[in-house]
């Protein structure tokens, strides 16, 4: 983790104060940890994350600038009420500007596990100072040990906790987050803390399962997908940072969230539209078949999985406000990682509590074309040498789109 701690410390030997009446460059430094990076001897034995960093070119100030929503006032990055509004599950405000909505998220109830890799020491306390921030209400929170005992820390792994448990909030703030730390990123004690995840949801009646972790896709992958069904359980996982498939996300027993960029305008921070990132991971699955609920996309994706379902804003240079205390405090955050954690919540708020995945894609897909439900993406590319493009319906770049309100998930 050499590279994320000398990047956070970069930060902080840089910070200058700022004057707050004008929208400063989004544009910076991509950092990305090295528990995002995977190694070809980690395929079918060990996950990676999938968190990104911007450093913004004009530095964050020293001292919280703000008491109450963005904590930095000027710079357009997304807030729980910014996002929101942009994914109309609030009342919409022209322009839905991160530096002046305050209409939070709400619903929420049962449960929503986070499954990660190691310890994240400060998860509790983390999260309530992004609730005050932002004025959400206090998170019914506990962390768990699926070997029984503390697992070791990881900087990388720990942000991506602090990123999961504090966006799942944001989008839930009614339901109960548990964090179900793994002893390490191995598939086997990954799969360990699922199943634990899982029987916890199972026992509150229902609830979600997220997932911002995982790796390249491997031939004996469909072993682990019976650990990604389970009685009123709805598991997630992200698509990846990169162009093509990753596994969980290609198992057809999970919610795939894949990513887009949000553009808004230079000079205010006014929404402007929504494209695919870039760098979202999407296709077709080398090995899983293709399940029921895509048989209406049979002629795109073929005989097998089409990845990803439903996407939601994850480029870090349009990125989310995370808190973290072991890196410097405020941080602007993208990836994949954001969007399972954030789609669990609105999944989870929508109030359906479907009996299973497949129940739930079975729902996104049967409404898809509905404008009401889903804002389809049609512009864009992504995939490999940007060969895929945004089109009008399912696409490898964004899945059916992005959520337009609560109704049809």
């Amino acid at each position: 983790m050499k590279l994320f701690c000398a990047a956070i410390l970069t930060v902080l030997l840089v910070l200058t104060s700022l004057a707050p009446a004008q929208i400063r460059s989004a544009r910076g430094t991509v950092i990305t940890p090295d528990s995002s990076i995977e190694k070809p001897s980690d395929i079918g034995m060990r996950a990676h994350t999938n968190i990104h960093i911007l450093l913004p070119t004009t530095p964050l100030p020293l001292a919280d600038e703000r008491p109450f929503g963005a904590p930095y006032s000027g710079y357009a990055y997304e807030t729980p009420a910014s996002l929101a509004c942009v994914y109309n599950l609030v009342t919409v405000v022209t322009g839905c500007s991160p530096n002046s909505v305050t209409n939070n998220p709400t619903g929420g109830s049962k449960m929503i596990a986070i499954v990660d890799a190691y310890d994240a020491p400060n998860a509790a306390s983390d999260l309530a100072k992004f609730s005050t921030q932002f004025g959400l209400p206090a998170a019914n929170f506990q962390t768990v040990y699926a070997s029984g005992s503390k697992p070791a820390y990881n900087a990388g792994w720990e942000f991506e906790e602090s990123l999961d448990v504090q966006w799942a909030h944001a989008m839930a703030p009614g339901a109960e987050i548990v964090l179900v730390e793994a002893a390490s990123s191995s598939l086997t004690d990954l799969m360990t803390a699922e199943d634990m995840a899982s029987k916890m949801v199972n026992a509150t009646g229902g609830g979600e399962v997220s997932n911002s972790w995982g790796g390249g896709e491997f031939s004996g992958e469909a072993s682990y997908d019976s650990h990604f069904v389970k009685a009123n359980v709805v598991f997630l996982a992200s698509a990846g940072d990169s162009p093509g498939t990753m596994y969980p996300a290609a198992s057809p027993n999970v919610v795939a969230a894949g990513g887009t960029t949000v553009r808004r305008t230079p000079s205010t921070g006014a929404f402007l539209s929504e494209y695919p990132w870039d760098s979202a991971g999407g296709g077709v699955s080398l090995y899983e078949p293709r399940p029921s609920f895509q048989s209406a996309i049979s002629t795109l994706v073929g005989n097998y999985r089409g990845v990803p379902d439903l996407s939601f804003d994850s480029d870090p240079v349009t990125g989310v406000w995370v808190y973290d205390s072991n890196a410097g405090g405020w941080n602007i955050v993208g990836g994949t990682s954001v969007a399972s954690p954030a789609l669990a919540g609105i999944i989870n708020s929508a109030g359906s509590f479907n009996s299973s995945s497949s129940a739930e894609l079975s729902v996104i897909y049967n409404n898809r074309s509905t404008t009401a439900d889903f804002r389809d993406i049609t512009v864009g590319f992504c995939g490999p040498y940007g060969g895929y493009s945004g089109v009008v319906g399912w696409d490898p770049c964004t899945g059916v789109g992005v959520v337009f309100g609560k109704k049809g998930k």
